[in-house]
């Protein structure tokens, strides 16, 4: 049975021209976490032809292009994402793209000066027209902290801080502000550029260290990982049950590694922490996601054996329509 959709949304939101393309009530939307292309045998991706296929998924009318945070190389992970820092890449994405969404999935707040984060992400938001999509987390790479000289263990609680201090210095002019980790504003300084539409879309990547009750009440949509589908009604259960009484309902979504088959007839299987799978048996799982409430995909191509610009192609002549219509 399908589950109320989510919203009714903030106006605000409604019309922010990322946000709409990302999360639509009652529809299933697709983006692609970068790079655009397979590389399954290597931790580092090739970035060749990298304009030319992001504005492929821009022209094809996919929702959004993710990036990830990855500052230094850990061998033991084994992937270093589009290997160029988000923001740097984001500003170069706003020449070569002009409609899809631009989101991070997500920035490692825990490791960055957030009124920096603010400063950047306002900038690129400007860039973009508005469609810029900030998503925040606390990474999944502890080898990470001591590089920066940071506690690991206390990063939940500064997710909270740098998440609130981000929010607050760009929706408000000449904000006050007392934070324990980080600075203090006293209203005598204001953050410039602000966002391109009323306020930035802000959403939490990851559990961040935070239950669902606190990201529901503080952003506008959660996007998590799940190699168990099985598992997704009781989850997106518990997400809308830990919404307060009044709350509009937040989106989720999930990001997966994905491997399109060349045989439109291959079954669906799981594959590591991801998915290799024919259209036909994809369309049907996406069928089924959409009615359980699922609200966005986003897309690893990491281990896609096929050149990228064919799965492309086939997902934009044969998937994405049966989802765009009205």
């Amino acid at each position: 049975m399908a589950l109320a959709p989510i919203g009714p949304l903030p106006a605000e939101l409604a019309s922010h021209a990322g946000y709409q393309r990302i999360f639509k009530p009652g529809k299933l939307t697709f983006g692609f976490i970068m790079p655009l292309e397979g590389y399954p045998n290597s931790p580092f991706p090739t970035l060749a032809n990298h304009q030319t296929m992001a504005r492929m998924a821009d022209e094809a009318g996919f929702s959004t292009l993710w990036l990830r945070d990855v500052p230094f190389y850990d061998p033991n992970f084994g992937d270093t994402g589009q290997v160029l820092d988000p923001m740097v890449y984001m500003g170069f994405l706003a020449a070569h793209t002009s409609r899809i969404a631009l989101g991070t999935a997500g920035i490692v707040a825990t490791l960055r000066e957030p009124l920096i984060v603010a400063k950047q992400a306002v900038s690129v938001d400007q860039l973009l027209g508005g469609r810029l999509v900030l998503g925040l987390s606390t990474g999944d790479r502890p080898v990470e902290y001591p590089a920066f000289g940071l506690d690991f263990d206390n990063r939940g609680e500064r997710f909270r801080e740098a998440f609130g201090l981000i929010k607050t210095v760009t929706e408000q002019d000449f904000p006050h502000a007392r934070t324990a980790h980080y600075g203090n504003l006293d209203g005598g300084i204001d953050l410039v550029p602000k966002p391109a539409a009323p306020r930035l879309p802000m959403i939490v990547v990851g559990r961040a260290r935070q239950d669902m009750a606190w990201i529901a009440r503080h952003s506008d949509g959660w996007i998590w990982h799940l190699s168990d589908f099985t598992r997704l009604p009781q989850l997106i259960e518990a997400w809308r049950a830990s919404h307060e009484p009044g709350q509009w309902v937040r989106p989720y979504g999930y990001g997966t590694m994905f491997d399109l088959a060349e045989d439109p007839d291959e079954p669906m299987r799981f594959v590591r922490n991801g998915i290799r799978s024919g259209r036909h048996a994809l369309v049907e799982l996406f069928y089924h996601q959409q009615e359980q409430g699922v609200s966005h995909v986003a897309l690893n191509l990491k281990p896609l054996r096929r050149p990228a610009q064919d799965a492309l192609a086939e997902l934009a002549e044969h998937v994405l329509p049966l989802f765009n219509a009205d």
